[in-house]
């Protein structure tokens, strides 16, 4: 779909096959899986607040479309919408503007849709996080080309065969939380001094001790063709936060958009009708990072890291999709809860001292150092409510199960919650934004994710009540 541009105008492999019981053959005579997918071109305008960092940045250039990549399911008796959108992060009034719409053209309850941001760093700002802020009519164009994505989507839907297997990836994800030698951990921006660990420590630092944290090198993903072979759509899912790497200015999908046009390449689908669409989502990756820090990666040009990461991804998933096995027919399930979780709000005192800090700035009301940036946040969470709800939603395909979650989960929580309930695919960023998710222990340690401000405010055990909650909403499935 085009744009209206209204605004200016590792480890070894088994395939796992997707699938309950047997149905009888009269049931299988009377269900037919379907799928369609399509793609919504949201490209912000140039001038366009990006999101990504401390300080504002405004879009200069298109390097590559920032595109809402559309997928609908059906069993013959339940429909599901999945959408990735390339995009930082994503409020949840945007996600469920977009829903609403859908629903109102098609009837699909709202609950059978999943939404999830990619995480680009170079797209468009869509929710207020550090100093960039949201232009409201691009929020509302973003929802509506959403809605519009996914009623193309289920418009293209015809009888389809889904296929389902996981890669590995093991060398693009590293830790980005380090223990530091004595010396190496310095007070955070809130001037806490009992941080035990560093983010994003610096390439070959002396002082680096060892990771905190695993990794999680796993790629799973789901493919779809039409019965004549065609390639409809493939999903896939990586535990990578975003790679970088682009130009000053520049607008760019990230590794998520690249991944998405190689494996159209991998899989010979560039001249099909209706396009194929691929599609990446974010996994748990709230605490992994595509840089080694001691130093064994080579530098690349602009872009040249974005193309290494989505091709060595996408190789891999060609590589398993050639052994597929593909079945004709998969029941979909869906299940949704809204759990309330607490909010680290500042004290008074704690917000009469930002104040102070705050009006330190030269450049007010915009902050220059890190101190003030931390103190406006602080200023700013205390205005938020003591609580929030927090939508989690599974969606089970086959055997195959995506739970969504609205948080940039660490990958420890992703790690657990496949352990547990093997066949799990961690979605981030999904149907809302609550920041980073940080386990109870991660908190203990301190460090960036975990530091009070609108990119980190859940309470401590939120993701021990997620865990839970996720749990439950996967028993309770068919």
């Amino acid at each position: 779909m085009s744009i209206p541009r209204f605004f200016l105008i590792g480890f070894s492999f088994f395939p796992l096959i997707l699938g309950a019981a047997e149905p009888s053959e009269k049931e299988a005579a009377a269900k037919v899986f379907r799928a369609g997918a399509a793609t919504s071109d949201v490209t912000a305008p140039l001038g366009t607040s990006m999101n990504g960092g401390f300080q504002d940045r405004k879009a200069a250039y298109v390097h590559d479309p920032q595109l809402a990549r559309c997928l609908a399911l059906d069993d013959g008796e339940t429909r599901v919408v999945l959408v990735t959108v390339d995009s930082c992060v994503i409020g949840r009034d945007v996600f469920d503007e977009a829903k609403t719409m859908i629903h109102e053209a098609t009837d699909l309850p709202m609950e059978n849709m999943l939404m999830s941001a990619t995480h680009s760093h170079s797209c468009g700002t869509m929710q207020a996080v550090g100093q960039s802020d949201p232009d409201p009519l691009y929020q509302r164009f973003v929802a509506r080309r959403i809605a519009d994505g996914a009623r193309c989507a289920i418009a293209n839907l015809e009888p389809a065969r889904i296929a389902h297997g996981v890669g590995s990836v093991p060398q693009h994800v590293f830790n980005r939380r380090w223990y530091m030698k004595e010396g190496g951990v310095q007070p955070s921006p809130l001037g806490v001094t009992t941080d035990r660990v560093r983010t994003n420590p610096g390439m070959n630092n002396p002082l680096l001790d060892r990771p905190a944290g695993p990794t999680d090198p796993a790629v799973p993903f789901f493919s779809i063709r039409a019965v004549d072979g065609r390639p409809i759509a493939l999903y896939a899912n990586y535990a990578l936060h975003y790679v970088g790497g682009t130009g000053p200015g520049h607008i760019s999908a990230d590794y998520f958009g690249a991944f998405a046009g190689l494996i159209r390449e991998r899989l010979e689908a560039e001249r099909v009708s209706p396009p194929f669409v691929g599609m990446m989502s974010n996994g748990a990756s709230g605490d992994i990072n595509n840089v080694d820090f001691l130093g064994r990666q080579e530098k690349q040009k602009p872009y040249g890291q974005i193309a290494l990461v989505a091709g060595d991804v996408a190789s891999e998933v060609a590589r398993v999709h050639a052994g597929l096995t593909w079945l004709d027919h998969v029941p979909l399930a869906v299940a949704r809860r809204e759990l309330t979780l607490g909010v680290r709000r500042p004290t008074d005192a704690e917000v009469s001292d930002a104040r102070k800090v705050m009006e330190g700035s030269a450049l007010f009301p915009r902050m220059e150092t890190l101190e003030q940036v931390y103190a406006r946040e602080t200023a700013l969470l205390s205005e938020f409510p003591e609580t929030v709800q927090a939508p989690l939603q599974v969606i089970r395909i086959g055997d195959l199960t995506l739970a969504a979650i609205p948080a940039e989960v660490f990958v420890e929580i992703g790690l657990e919650l496949k352990e547990k309930h093997p066949g799990t695919m961690i979605i981030s960023l999904a149907n809302a934004y609550h920041g980073y998710l940080p386990t109870p222990e991660h908190h203990q340690l301190g460090g960036y994710e975990t530091w009070r401000a609108r990119s980190s405010y859940l309470e401590p055990e939120a993701s021990t009540k997620i865990v839970k909650t996720i749990g439950e909403l996967i028993n309770e499935l068919p």
